[in-house]
């Protein structure tokens, strides 16, 4: 039998070089498809809320609303009364009523508070009579209500280009009233088999032949990539016969064989490649093993691999040289070559008496993985698809220590960890780089826990870079007096904070910033709209208070882009953000103060892969461009 020898057999890594260069493989274009079709999709561009979810304070609980500080000091033995307002909220109702002091309004589960209440109580908790209620129970500033925003803010990154949409995914753009999404084309691949012996499933077989696994195998893998096998069927060993149909293969965006790549007698697939057209084989055996026989080309603009005969090769080099080129060509990240244990960064409080999951996401510290409690609630749709696991937490445990190891039950692609975290606050411009940062492969993370939080989680080494705009009083210096020598700083860009407001408000509209505050905070009708504890705004907030508590204090923003929603759809009067968020919306703004928006580093993570990306970002005159659009303000690069 007449055999040739392999014209050059080449290591992986130099076939590597050679295919990803002739290849230039890119995503394809965009296209928008109904969000019914989106499903296994790849996002093409950043999605943006452009709603609260949920888009209105609303009641956890049947019961009443009313306003917390008139149900304290109520006891089982010793309640208090309040006056049953006329209207009753139901689902779907928008209330007309205020809720006055001493005062109250029945209220059903999921309804929209009414103005004036911050709080709901049960209404097991209570006993009505006549025009009254009898409270038996105190309740707490935002007790049994989830806010407005709790979950999704107005103008929020919600989902970065270059995801794979799973079902996760698309109940969150559902969430937000997205019908058409814009994805990444999906690749067309030509899937196709060659051999006299090759006979495909269902048909009858005889000694000699195989039934056709690769073409199964082959399919799938392109499938599970987001890509479309479009299969051909199976060739004969016929030159004639096979170079028509690669013909027709070649009319989509990459086409795969199997078999037929040695170079013994009836091999004809690798000799009818080579005349097919320039610039042709590229790679024809690679030291691998499994995988030797391997045949790489270009024919045209196409790209073209005949795999191994051999399932188990073909499958080999299939996600080694073929799956990285059609994951750039679907909009897709490269990949990484279920349950674990892992610690609870601070103390869980379970109701005793029914097992509860705890969704977590996981991040990797000095003392191992963290799984931090996704704690927005039962009614939250960005939960679940952000979780990476959960926790069982058993019927009789009341309480989880914070340290305490438990096992993490992984969800879906939990096993392909984030080569970024970044913990602490929130920021548009922070959405912006680890937009740049996830179009250019790197999976991010980001757990919103405001500035002291994320500097809590750098000290335990639990993330590659904390976000911060802390001010230190005594100094006027921000975020460097509260590092420590564990951590290095890193110099962000300006931001300016300052009261948004409505345009046509006469309360703050032409006045000072001392006269505005002073007159929200003496008028009983004007509400505000604060920021969560342990953020840097937070601080400045009640800075600008002098301990003043004026109506909607209690109610907690957890970003600068929910907190203007709140003042636009006319929910409060006002509050604090930067001014970014603020002109989009065509907000009033009160200058506070300019701050410094930083990002401080555990030493021992500065040189990781994905945190140098970071740096350099930091430094790129395109990023620091977009930086400058979004309204931060640059120094030099350093």
């Amino acid at each position: 039998m007449k055999q040739e020898q392999f014209l050059n057999v080449i290591p992986a890594e130099e076939a590597h070089r050679i295919f990803r260069e002739a290849v230039q493989a890119k995503p394809l274009g965009v296209e928008e498809v109904p969000l019914a079709e989106a499903l296994g999709r790849v996002l093409a561009r950043d999605i943006v809320s452009s709603v609260d979810v949920p888009g209105f304070d609303r009641s956890d609980v049947d019961g009443f609303a009313v306003r917390a500080k008139d149900t304290f000091g109520a006891e089982e033995t010793e309640p208090l009364q309040l006056t049953l307002n006329s209207e009753v909220v139901h689902t779907g109702i928008v209330p007309k009523i205020e809720v006055g002091p001493g005062s109250a309004t029945p209220i059903a589960t999921g309804g929209v508070i009414p103005r004036g209440a911050d709080a709901v109580v049960m209404v097991e908790q209570t006993q009505t009579q006549g025009d009254s209620i009898w409270v038996y129970k105190p309740v707490v500033p935002g007790g049994a209500v989830t806010f407005a925003g709790t979950d999704v803010g107005a103008g929020e990154t919600i989902q970065y280009r270059r995801t794979l949409l799973t079902s996760r995914e698309t109940g969150v753009l559902a969430a937000i009233g997205c019908d058409r999404v814009p994805v990444f084309r999906r690749p067309r691949v030509a899937v196709l088999s060659t051999g006299d012996e090759i006979v495909p499933p269902g048909a009858s077989i005889q000694i000699g032949q195989i039934f056709d696994s690769n073409a199964t195998v082959i399919a799938d893998a392109v499938r599970e990539l987001g890509c479309e096998p479009i299969r051909l069927g199976i060739v004969p060993d016929d030159a004639g016969r096979l170079e028509l149909k690669l013909k027709e293969a070649l009319e989509y965006d990459l086409v795969l064989l199997s078999g037929g790549t040695s170079k013994g007698e009836g091999d004809l697939n690798y000799s009818v490649v080579g005349r097919m057209g320039a610039p042709g084989i590229l790679v024809h055996g690679v030291a691998l093993k499994p995988g030797k026989p391997l045949c790489l080309a270009m024919i045209g603009s196409t790209p073209l691999a005949i795999l191994p005969g051999f399932p188990t090769s073909a499958v080999f080099t299939f996600h080694e040289f073929v799956a990285p080129v059609l994951r750039t060509m679907a909009g897709l990240a490269a990949e990484d070559a279920r349950l674990l244990q892992a610690r609870l960064p601070l103390r869980i409080n379970s109701e005793k008496g029914r097992t509860e999951f705890l969704l977590v996401n996981l991040v990797e510290g000095r003392d191992g993985i963290a799984a931090y409690p996704m704690g927005k609630g039962s009614g939250s749709v960005t939960t679940f698809s952000k979780a990476d696991g959960f926790i069982t937490i058993p019927r009789n445990r009341e309480i989880l220590e914070a340290g305490e190891l438990f096992p993490v039950t992984l969800l879906g692609r939990a096993a392909q960890q984030a080569h970024l975290i970044v913990i602490g606050s929130h920021c548009v411009g922070l959405d912006y780089l680890l937009g740049l940062m996830s179009e250019a492969g790197w999976r991010v993370k980001f757990i919103a826990v405001g500035s002291q939080g994320g500097l809590a989680a750098a000290r335990r080494e639990e993330c590659d870079l904390a976000g911060s705009h802390l001010l230190d009083e005594k100094t006027g210096v921000y975020n460097a007096p509260f590092l420590d020598d564990t951590l290095q700083l890193v110099k962000g860009y300006g931001r300016k904070q300052g009261i948004v407001y409505r345009r046509d408000d006469p309360r703050f509209a032409g006045k000072t910033l001392q006269e505005a505050v002073s007159t929200a905070t003496e008028d009983p009708g004007c509400r505000m709209v604060n920021r969560n504890r342990g953020s840097g705004t937070r601080v400045l907030i009640d800075q600008l208070l002098s301990g003043k508590r004026p109506p909607g204090y209690h109610t907690e923003a957890k970003s600068h882009n929910a907190v203007a929603a709140a003042v636009k759809q006319g929910r409060v009067d006002w509050g604090m953000a930067i001014i970014n968020v603020s002109e989009p919306m065509d907000l009033g703004f009160l200058p506070v103060r300019d701050e410094e928006y930083d990002f401080v580093v555990p030493r021992n993570r500065v040189q990781r892969p994905a945190v140098r990306a970071f740096l350099d970002l930091l430094q790129n005159s395109e990023a620091r461009a977009g930086l400058s659009r979004l309204g931060m303000v640059l120094g030099e690069p350093t």
